[in-house]
């Protein structure tokens, strides 16, 4: 991914952020099955080049999880993949999906 030259040219990238809810305790067991299941490379296709930050609060239980995409359409086709996949454990609060316009790591 690239950095747009200008404010209003995109770099065609697309975000997904879903946030959940688990029991404080619970969350290095959810963690280690994620990490699991990328080591294992058990993501269907639609997921391969997606990027993943998984941002945890232990003392709530929340977690925040971005997958960065290449373009729009990947995006919301890994997203079905993603509802309906394996490790959806936890009550998800809700899910949005952002242009991303700016990415420097």
């Amino acid at each position: 991914m690239q950095e747009a030259s200008r404010p209003d040219e995109p770099v065609g990238s697309a975000a997904r952020e879903s946030r959940r809810w688990r029991k404080p305790p619970d969350i290095d067991a959810r963690l280690e099955r994620l990490r699991s299941a990328l080591d294992a490379g058990t993501f269907q296709s639609q997921l391969a080049d997606a990027k993943l930050l998984m941002l945890v609060d232990r003392r709530s239980g929340g977690m925040t999880g971005v997958t960065l995409f290449e373009s729009e359409d990947a995006m919301l086709k890994a997203d079905v993949v993603m509802n309906a996949g394996p490790g959806n454990a936890g009550s998800r609060s809700s899910v949005e999906f952002y242009e991303v316009p700016l990415l420097r790591l």
